[in-house]
């Protein structure tokens, strides 16, 4: 046990230094696992800008609910903001409910409240190259803190699926789902995800500066 938990933080360590410019690095000897479910807190502020700025509500009753949600969250307010995107997501069937969902669910996983996250993240129609697979992916991050991780790599998947060939996002779901792989002690797997990364997207590894074939001699090695 004490030889796994030291390999986990060696592992930590490494991944941090080749993604320090992605996110800020976290605590020092922190399980592989927990860094990379905060990898989706730079997404979900992409996601509720988005949906701020650019998302209408269609019906006048929702728009003036979500609007005062807006606001509250704007202010700090979380607590307000997320009931009244509660009530929203649970009262209405459009697109100010939509988003409602969406945001009620980045709230309650900030929170800590995974399980209800999933519940409202999941009224959301996932769609569009950013704002979709980023919600699955903070869905896979949900069960990943629920340590339900074959759930985690089915909507890491859905993430990869609905992303396409991004540059960016792509690869980052790859490396959620390749490291969650490896807490599953799945390393073949795990090396094929890492294989993908180094073959379709150069661009990341050099950008980040992330040491794959490092990652995937050691997958290959402890999947021997």
């Amino acid at each position: 046990m004490a030889k796994k938990e030291n390999e986990t933080r060696t592992s930590i360590d490494e991944l941090n230094e080749s993604l320090s410019g992605i996110e800020k690095k976290v605590e020092e000897n922190k399980k592989m696992i927990v860094w990379v479910v905060g990898a989706i807190v730079a997404i979900a502020v992409i996601i509720l800008g988005y949906v701020y700025l650019i998302q209408e509500p269609n019906f006048e009753n929702a728009k003036a609910e979500i609007t005062q949600a807006d606001s509250k969250l704007a202010l700090g307010q979380d607590s307000i903001a997320l009931e009244a995107y509660k009530a929203v997501a649970d009262s209405y069937s459009n697109d100010a409910a939509n988003r409602a969902g969406l945001n009620a669910g980045i709230i309650l996983f900030q929170q800590g409240k995974y399980e209800e996250a999933i519940n409202y993240i999941n009224k959301f129609d996932a769609e569009g190259v950013l704002v979709g697979p980023a919600s699955q992916s903070l869905i896979g991050d949900c069960y990943v803190n629920l340590e339900k991780y074959d759930e985690a790599v089915k909507y890491f998947d859905k993430a990869i699926s609905l992303a396409g060939d991004n540059d960016l996002y792509t690869p980052l779901f790859i490396l959620k789902k390749a490291t969650v792989l490896r807490e599953q002690g799945k390393f073949a797997e795990e090396a094929k995800a890492l294989e993908i990364i180094k073959n379709k997207y150069p661009n990341f590894v050099t950008g980040y500066r992330v040491d794959v074939d490092k990652l995937i001699e050691r997958a290959n090695a402890q999947a021997k």
